[in-house]
């Protein structure tokens, strides 16, 4: 009885945690589960969370049925551009806010997190009309140009972070001649790797992941991302193949759990140091 009332306050924390664990990791376990069955088995009266006999095919003719590999070759372009898009102007934009001194800067930031209330939908007609005027509607150009003009949201994170480098660390570095350019090359960016980590692996995610962007500006199926092509897939057939479809998605998702899985400390450390000190 005194054990319980000693560790009674960890016992319901650790309760809940797993209750948590359980309600994330249920749809994973249940999509992998559902990608090794068979279609009679997924369509069956009562439901079973393993299946009776592993049909490992249903991966290989889930990319058989769609041009995967083409689709899976789009998003990577798209994330790959996104990311360096998102990096190089929101560490620039954000150094300019964290480390120079200008009449007005702090307004001009308020501005710019303003920015991140805006919804969408808001910009979406507008963003339309303009890939449209410079003839980008159709190809993966307005899925990663507008990256490469800053996020608010990173360039706060990365603004948070560069606030706590030392400033006498600048100031040596400028006495012995080094530009602001090189100021941030040598000094800062070294010294924030795991922010920079975050900023690349939020910006990969939402890239990997996005679905209303290329529904809106893709027009030809040689160059549609995997989102779009998983719609696509469910599309093509007069009944839903579930068990195909939760193949693709399972290999869709593999990539960024392997992705948060090798780099999950950086990924940690990045967010705690970018968010909560400064």
């Amino acid at each position: 009885m005194r054990f319980f009332r000693k560790y009674s306050g960890k016992i319901l924390v650790y309760g809940l945690l797993c209750i948590g664990v359980v309600a994330f990791l249920f749809p994973l376990v249940w999509m992998v589960s559902t990608s090794l069955k068979s279609n009679a088995e997924v369509m069956q009266a009562t439901p079973s969370l393993f299946p009776k006999e592993l049909q490992w095919d249903n991966y290989k003719q889930a990319t058989a049925s769609i041009p995967f590999w083409r689709y899976a070759m789009n998003s990577l372009l798209v994330c790959t551009l996104s990311v360096t898009g998102t990096v190089c102007s929101s560490v620039l934009v954000a150094y300019g806010f964290a480390r120079l001194e200008w009449r007005g800067r702090d307004n001009v930031f308020a501005l710019v997190l303003a920015t991140m209330i805006i919804p969408f939908p808001v910009l979406m007609v507008p963003q339309f009309v303009i890939f449209s005027e410079l003839g980008m509607i159709g190809s993966l150009k307005p899925l990663w140009v507008p990256t490469f003009f800053g996020s608010a949201f990173n360039i706060f994170l990365l603004r948070q972070f560069f606030r706590t480098i030392p400033k006498d660390l600048s100031e040596a570095a400028r006495i012995d001649g080094c530009s602001e350019l090189g100021i941030l090359c040598r000094i800062i960016l070294p010294l924030s790797k795991a922010p920079i980590l975050v900023v690349a692996l939020f910006q990969f995610i939402a890239s990997w992941n996005d679905f209303l962007g290329p529904l809106i500006y893709l027009t030809r199926q040689e160059s549609f991302t995997l989102s779009l092509g998983l719609q696509f897939f469910q599309g093509q057939h007069g009944g839903t193949q579930w068990n195909l479809l939760m193949a693709t998605a399972t290999l869709m998702t593999l990539p960024i759990m392997l992705m948060y899985f090798f780099t999950q400390k950086s990924f940690i450390e990045g967010i705690a140091s970018g968010g909560v000190k400064g």
